[in-house]
């Protein structure tokens, strides 16, 4: 996105731009992200935000999120936050820290009109929505509740800003100051307690869903063993529990060597699922039960044309067969223009299911799985 700016490329509209493309990708990840793009909508009528129009403040925009790419010590960022806000730029406030929190988590807190109706009610301030010298008050305020309760909370500030998202959302109130007295006090930990006994269905269906993400890739894994490959786990995943033991079981623990110096290795053993023969990555494979597809296709990316596109027989996306639509219309994205080059096949889980144990006895090798998995270009 910096780069298209630079350039003089990015254009005068917001759909079908990288912008939207990153914006959206934080707005599906929880909750608490969603409407993250309204703010980067072009307003026509309110010329807002003035990043479309008006040249020098898209190139500010830009070196703003070049330069916070590229540093990693929270003077830098505050610096950067503070030159953007000198120039005043309409409609381009605070809500651009949605996007500096996926950048640095421990540094820049998430957001929103929730977040600032929650942390006004549990500190008793009265931060104001749209200015940056407010939300850096605020951002001061969540590092020392963090640090007060940091064996309840995080380093990641998504964590406290999730505290102050709930009590602003209205699922939580907030603790009552000690004038309230103790009658309000207990009545208010009854709400609690009882809140929290309603949600504990939610983390009994995430904990589902990540069960059946990494059920998913021990059948990939055990499918790329019985089929002769050498098999790689995500490098945070092979830990996770799965048929008695751990995902990694049987798995090899480094890359290579030279896979390891391959551009974007990093992102390459992020991976959900690689088979290899010998140092040759053959097939690729992501899981996407629930999540948002466009952090594994970017890893593919990198794995593609970082220089083992030429091994690959195919890269699979692999995902609940109600996900197809969606795979494709993600897939047919502007900025993903480049995956058209590369031969990627959608996976349905139906397919996966019913038919690894058959492949596992009779398969010969990685084409055995044409049959079962669909093109996607």
């Amino acid at each position: 996105m910096a780069a298209e700016i630079a350039a003089g490329k990015f254009g005068v509209v917001y759909r079908g731009s990288s912008l939207e493309t990153v914006v959206r990708s934080i707005a599906e990840q929880r909750q608490i992200f969603k409407g993250a793009d309204h703010a980067f909508l072009w307003k026509p009528k309110l010329r807002i935000p003035d990043i479309y129009e008006n040249s020098g403040n898209q190139r500010a925009f830009g070196n703003l999120l070049d330069a916070c790419v590229c540093c990693d010590t929270e003077e830098q960022v505050l610096v950067e936050i503070r030159r953007i806000d000198a120039l005043k730029i309409k409609g381009l406030g605070p809500t651009v820290a949605n996007i500096l929190y996926f950048l640095h988590p421990t540094i820049a807190p998430p957001f929103n009109t929730a977040i600032v109706r929650g942390y006004n009610s549990l500190t008793g301030a009265d931060v104001k929505l749209g200015r940056w010298d407010a939300y850096l008050a605020m951002r001061e305020g969540m590092i020392a509740l963090n640090a007060r309760f940091r064996d309840l909370l995080s380093n990641d500030l998504g964590a406290v800003a999730a505290l102050c998202f709930d009590i602003g959302a209205g699922l939580y109130s907030p603790p009552p100051k000690a004038e309230d007295g103790g009658g309000v006090r207990i009545a208010w930990e009854a709400d609690l307690a009882r809140v929290r006994a309603a949600a504990t269905k939610a983390p009994a269906l995430e904990q589902e869903e990540e069960r059946t993400h990494s059920e998913v890739q021990g059948w990939l894994r055990d499918l790329g063993l019985a089929l002769g490959y050498e098999v790689w786990i995500a490098q945070n995943d092979r830990g996770r529990s799965y048929a008695g033991g751990r995902l990694g079981d049987g798995c090899l623990q480094r890359l290579g060597e030279s896979l390891e110096q391959l551009p974007g290795a990093e992102a390459v053993r992020m991976i959900d699922v690689l088979w290899l023969a010998g140092q040759r990555i053959i097939a690729a494979f992501e899981v996407e039960h629930t999540t948002s597809i466009y952090s594994g296709i970017v890893r593919m990316l990198d794995l593609a044309l970082g220089g083992e596109g030429k091994h690959l027989h195919a890269i699979y996306l692999v995902a609940p067969d109600k996900r197809e639509a969606d795979v494709r219309a993600q897939i047919a994205r502007p900025a993903f223009s480049r995956i058209a080059d590369l031969r990627v096949r959608y996976l349905p889980y139906s397919e996966l299911q019913s038919h690894r144990s058959a492949i596992s006895r009779f398969g010969q090798g990685v084409t055995t799985l044409e049959k079962i998995s669909h093109a996607l270009t």
